[in-house]
């Protein structure tokens, strides 16, 4: 295996930093990559996270496995595991780079770019040309609490076969975005699954457990770790997501909340003015379950409420 002119053998392990750009202050930015390596042939599987910087349940998932050396003494195959992708967005509690784009919006990316292109670039350059599948791991953002799910694409049969055995409470069927990780390692013939637990900037013990119970499944179902995961509570399948939107401004009060089942005409919520005046109900206009919600509790017109499934 080469990663940006390392060469990692099999039965080797390796920290790389892959250098990405640096600060106004001549900090420098630099990828931390930890590469681990059977003695056996098989899959390499990428475990990432941070690509939001103030998505942090992804990043204790993946420093847990690190920590806890799940990866040192694989039976087989290769896995590479970046906890945090977005350095600048981690340290700035952020969810974006210093020119405020989106790092999961600048791919393939370009090495005289922004910052996010150039993150995009040095993934797209060196992390996928080795890698045979993955999962990137991912919160709600802006205080949206997403419980936790498994996002594979419909086109993409594998990732669907990788969702199954991830198990998450939701198996959630999500398309490629333009210009994003997913689809760009899809168009490069590798598929990643994306992981969302839990919200920005807030641990979530419910999500972090169930992001390294899905990482271990799919790692033994690999047969790259001995020990499997419990099995999980039979996977709630969802083809389709719609948001519910505020139809008016005011005080979120919700009623229901991420987890639990909406049927139609039941109320969700109720929207108030801070007088003391209106008081007016969110109803859920079709059934589905509700895979997320927003926490704050002052919303806009046409803000975002709740995540149904169908």
């Amino acid at each position: 295996m080469v990663i940006q002119n390392n060469i990692i053998e099999r039965g080797q392990n390796a920290v790389l930093k892959l250098g990405v750009g640096r600060l106004p202050s001549d900090t420098r930015i630099a990828l931390n990559v930890h590469v681990f390596r059977s003695t056996e042939p098989g899959p390499t599987v990428l475990i990432m996270a941070g690509v939001h910087g103030d998505e942090i349940n992804g990043v204790e998932i993946v420093r847990r496995t690190l920590a806890q050396r799940w990866f040192e003494g694989l039976q087989r195959g290769s896995v590479v595991a970046i906890p945090l992708t977005n350095v600048h967005g981690f340290n700035n509690f952020s969810r974006d780079v210093p020119d405020g784009k989106d790092v999961n919006r600048s791919f393939p990316g370009s090495a005289n770019g922004s910052m996010a292109a150039r993150v995009a670039h040095i993934f797209t350059k060196h992390i996928l040309p080795v890698i045979d599948f993955g999962v990137d791991l991912h919160t709600g953002g802006n205080k949206n609490y997403n419980y936790p799910q498994i996002r594979y694409a419909p086109t993409d049969a594998r990732s669907r076969e990788l969702a199954d055995v991830f198990g998450s409470p939701y198996v959630v069927a999500s398309k490629h975005i333009t210009k994003s990780l997913r689809k760009t390692a899809f168009d490069h013939g590798k598929s990643i699954l994306v992981f969302e637990g839990g919200e920005n900037l807030r641990f979530d013990q419910l999500s972090i457990d169930e992001g390294l119970a899905g990482i271990r499944r799919m790692l033994h179902a690999q047969g790259m770790l001995a020990e499997a995961a419990p099995s999980p509570t039979p996977s709630i399948q969802s083809e389709k997501a719609d948001w519910l939107r505020a139809e008016r401004p005011g005080i979120f009060r919700w009623l229901k909340q991420s987890g639990e089942m909406a049927q139609p005409g039941e109320i969700l919520a109720v929207l108030n003015d801070p007088y003391g005046m209106d008081e007016i109900p969110v109803v859920a206009k079709k059934a589905g379950h509700i895979i997320g919600h927003n926490n704050n509790p002052v919303v806009g017109m046409g803000d975002a409420l709740f995540h149904i499934g169908v």
